[in-house]
């Protein structure tokens, strides 16, 4: 016999009364457990509605936020999050901003992404859909990068005591680290100002950065939805130089990121040459002349007899020329040229190229300059 039961009977009847078993209850489709939930409050999906914002509020706050027990990252979601809760009430009302904690240290001291820009990050994707918060995140990532900090205005707010919390009110020293992880970005500033990791200088220079990073989000919101928005942040060079070889279009594609390389690997291209592991068993020296017209050598030696492929590549990784393939050297040095000119004699344009000389499980690139 069918028996139709409605949703209230069903809560009603179908309790759970069994010792040691919490009671379950059903919110809209969703089963929660013992744990008392409410509701989410009807009439709001993502993205969450937002309202123009005070950047400067927002950069006391964010900084207050960090001294209050909430650090970098949670420091950065609060501050917007509770901003847009005041202006707004649901869906913001009692969200717990303080699920963000994790992000303190780039992620629980792990040094990945500076945790501010992981807060204020998460605070942009909650309220734009996924290809406007790539586009916003993006750029405040990039800005990041390229940005000093502490920044002016917050040394100032800190001398002047405009900020809530009067920790310090010193000039810090700036630094400019050209990467959005946290490891790097302290370590270079403790490298500029002499300050020790765990010291209280360093700690409230985290904090002004929190504000800095909080203020720059809102303003970067505030632009999109007054429609005002314009990108600024324009990729380094040496990005653009090192995503060429590594690239997913380069011909090495082996490398995923837009950041700049240099603050952790160093100068990978010293003198224009890639020393690259598994590569000892040859040496090879910068092409010359460099930059050239139209001939220039490269010399290299051979530590012991193996196979060559010598060929050029533009910087978008496309192929121009092979110089020798697949030819056995033995141990000992050796001087070949290169005119200038593609696989159909054609001169190439001016420009940057890349000699790459494979010899074994050896690999070395070389970049050279045509005029």
């Amino acid at each position: 016999m069918n028996m139709k039961i409605t949703r209230n009977d069903f809560l009603k009847k179908g309790a759970l009364a069994t010792t040691g078993v919490g009671a379950l209850t059903f919110l809209g489709t969703g089963l929660v457990g013992t744990q008392k939930v409410k509701a989410t409050p009807s009439g709001f999906s993502w993205p969450w509605p937002y309202i123009a914002l005070d950047p400067e509020a927002a950069r006391i706050k964010g900084h207050a936020c960090y001294w209050d027990g909430f650090a970098c990252s949670a420091g950065a979601f609060h501050a917007i999050i509770t901003a847009l809760q005041e202006h707004l009430g649901a869906p913001y009302t009692d969200f717990p901003t303080k699920m963000l904690v994790f992000g303190h240290g780039g992620g629980a001291g792990w040094g990945t992404i500076c945790g501010a820009l992981n807060g204020a990050a998460a605070a942009i994707s909650l309220v734009t859909d996924k290809a406007t918060s790539d586009i916003l995140v993006n750029e405040l990532i990039g800005w990041y990068t390229l940005e000093k900090f502490p920044s002016d205005i917050s040394n100032t707010y800190a001398v002047d005591h405009v900020f809530t919390h009067n920790v310090n009110d010193m000039v810090l020293d700036q630094g400019v680290c050209g990467s959005p992880l946290c490891h790097v970005s302290v370590t270079h500033w403790c490298g500029i100002s002499g300050e020790a990791v765990g010291s209280p200088p360093r700690k409230e220079r985290c904090a002004r950065l929190t504000g800095d990073v909080t203020a720059k989000a809102v303003e970067l919101l505030n632009a999109h939805f007054a429609g005002t928005f314009v990108s600024e942040y324009h990729s380094p060079a040496s990005v653009t130089e090192c995503m060429a070889c590594h690239g997913a279009s380069g011909m090495m594609a082996n490398v995923h990121m837009k950041q700049v390389c240099l603050p952790c690997h160093g100068q990978p291209h010293s003198m224009g040459v890639d020393f690259r592991p598994l590569s000892n068993e040859f040496k090879v020296s910068q092409n010359y002349p460099n930059p050239f017209n139209s001939d220039t050598s490269i010399d290299f030696t051979m530590q012991k007899a193996d196979n060559v492929t010598i060929e050029v590549f533009n910087l978008n990784g496309q192929h121009i020329k092979t110089i020798v393939s697949q030819q056995n050297y033995g141990p000992g040095d050796y001087s070949l040229s290169w005119n200038g000119r593609d696989e159909h004699g054609q001169d190439v344009k001016a420009g940057m190229y890349i000699f790459r000389i494979r010899a074994g499980q050896g690999m070395k690139t070389i970049n050279m300059l045509k005029m």
